[in-house]
C-alpha cells in the first residue's frame, strides 16, 4: 500500500473512490447547479493505492477559523476521507490520518477541524465536537411573537440573482462568530456545497439595518401542500447575521409568513435564545440537537493564545495525544491583561485532559467542568474546574453553518 499526494489529474477517480466508499456513484449535477466536489483543493488530497488501484481518500480545505474575541486562524478542514469497502480494517485509515495530520502541521497551520460522519472515529484521532447545531420545528399557527418588532426590514430575492451579496453578508458575519468558517469564492461561484453555496433554486431573505445595509440572510423554500393532511412546510437552510436584531427580524420574517402550516430551521445555535422570542414557547420544538464542527489542537500554545479570555488567570493543562507525541505535555496557560500567552512547562498541572477534550472547550461550546463530569477531564487542584469555565467561555454561542 503506496500514500502519495494527489493532482488534478487524480479528481475523477479521487471523487468516485470516495462515493464509492460511501455506497454512491458519480451523477452529474443537474442543469445549472454545481457539484460539490468541485471545491476540493487537490492538491490538498491524499489517496492510498493498491496495485495501482486508488482505495482510500482523504483530503483538506483551507479555511480560516473565528476565534472567540474574533481572531482569524488559518485551519484545515479535513475533508473527503473514505475507504472502499473491501479494503476497510487494514489499518489504511489510520495512515492516511497520520500522514495528512503530519502534512497540516508542516504548512504550519495549528488546528485541523472537521465534520464526523461518525463520532467514534475521529475521536481517536485527537478531533473533538466544539460547535453544536439544533433544529427548530415551529407550528405556524402558534408562532406569535412577544415584544416589539426589532429594527430594520425584510427583501425577498431569488438565489440566482444574488450571490455575490449572499458571499459578502456571510464574509462579514463569520468574521464575528465564533466557530465560524471562511468560504473561498470558488466555492460561491462554482456551487460547490449544500444551499445557499449551492446553485440550487432558492429563495433568500435579506435583514436591512436601518440605514438599508443588508447585515443577515436566510435561505429557503416553501415546500408543496401534503394531499392527505394539507400541512406545508417552509424550510430554511441558512441563517446567518451580523447582530440580534438581524436574527430576530428574519425569525419574525418566517413566523409572519402566510400560507404555511409548519417552519423549519435546519441549524440555530444551541444557545437557543430564539424560542425566547415566542409567546408560546412551546410551539416550538428543538427536533435534532447535534455536533458539527470537530476541533483537533496541533499546537497547543499557538491554538490556546489565538483565542480571548474574560478575565486573568494561570491555567496549567496535561495535554494527552495518543497520536501525536510532539502534541503531548504540559502547557502553562497564562492571561494577563486580556492577553493571553502559552508555553510547556514542568509544574504541577490544575487539569489532565486529552487532546481531543482540549478541542471541545476551545471555542467555548463546553464547559470543562461537563466534561469533567462526564470523567474526561481531571481535575489536580480545587480551583481549576471554576477557573476553567470562566476562562474558556465564549462572549457568544460558537457556531458554524458551513458544509464541507
Amino acid at each position: 500500500m503506496q500514500i502519495r499526494a494527489t493532482t488534478e489529474a487524480d479528481r475523477e477517480n479521487y471523487v468516485s473512490t470516495l462515493l464509492t466508499a460511501f455506497g454512491n456513484v458519480v451523477e452529474p449535477p443537474a442543469e445549472g447547479e454545481g457539484s460539490w466536489w468541485s471545491g476540493f483543493e487537490m492538491d490538498r488530497g491524499l489517496v492510498a493505492e493498491t496495485d495501482g488501484r486508488i482505495v482510500a481518500t482523504a483530503g483538506a480545505y483551507s479555511f480560516e477559523l473565528t476565534m472567540p474575541g474574533g481572531a482569524l486562524v488559518p485551519v484545515a478542514g479535513v475533508t473527503a476521507v473514505g475507504v472502499l469497502p473491501s479494503h476497510r480494517r487494514q489499518g489504511i485509515l489510520t495512515s492516511l490520518m497520520r500522514r495528512l495530520l503530519d502534512d497540516i502541521a508542516a504548512r504550519g497551520e495549528c488546528m485541523a477541524v472537521l465534520l464526523a460522519s461518525e463520532a467514534v472515529i475521529y475521536r481517536r484521532f485527537g478531533y473533538g465536537p466544539a460547535t453544536f447545531t439544533q433544529r427548530l420545528n415551529l407550528t405556524k399557527h402558534r408562532a406569535a411573537l412577544a415584544g416589539p418588532a426589532p429594527a430594520g426590514s425584510v427583501t425577498v430575492r431569488q438565489r440566482a440573482e444574488c450571490g455575490e451579496e449572499l458571499a459578502a453578508v456571510y464574509d462579514t458575519y463569520r468574521r464575528t462568530q465564533p466557530g465560524a468558517l471562511s468560504r473561498h469564492p470558488k466555492a460561491w461561484q462554482s456551487g460547490a456545497g449544500q444551499p445557499p453555496v449551492a446553485l440550487s433554486r432558492r429563495l433568500v431573505a435579506f435583514h436591512h439595518d436601518e440605514q438599508g445595509r443588508p447585515d443577515g440572510y436566510a435561505s429557503y423554500l416553501v415546500g408543496a401542500v401534503d394531499p392527505v393532511t394539507g400541512a406545508r412546510p417552509l424550510v430554511v437552510d441558512e441563517m446567518v447575521a451580523e447582530n440580534r436584531d438581524a436574527y430576530a427580524g428574519l425569525f419574525r420574517f418566517f413566523t409572519e409568513h402566510d400560507l404555511v402550516t409548519e417552519l423549519v430551521f435546519k441549524s440555530v445555535p444551541r444557545s437557543g435564545w430564539l424560542r425566547w422570542l415566542l409567546q408560546d414557547y412551546r410551539s416550538a420544538a428543538v427536533t435534532r440537537d447535534s455536533d458539527w464542527l470537530w476541533v483537533r489542537v496541533l499546537d497547543v500554545p499557538r491554538a490556546l493564545a489565538a483565542r480571548s479570555y474574560p478575565v486573568d488567570g494561570r491555567l496549567v493543562l496535561d495535554v494527552a495525544d495518543g497520536i501525536r507525541d510532539e502534541v503531548a505535555g504540559r502547557y502553562a496557560l497564562t492571561v494577563t491583561d486580556g492577553v493571553a500567552a502559552c508555553e510547556r512547562t514542568d509544574d504541577a498541572p490544575d487539569l489532565a485532559l486529552d487532546v481531543s477534550d482540549l478541542g471541545s472547550v476551545l471555542l467555548g461550546g463546553t464547559a470543562t467542568s461537563t466534561l469533567a463530569e462526564a470523567g474526561r477531564i481531571a481535575a489536580r487542584t480545587p480551583r481549576a474546574l471554576p477557573l476553567a469555565d470562566t476562562l474558556f467561555r465564549s462572549p457568544r454561542t460558537p457556531h458554524c453553518v458551513h458544509w464541507f
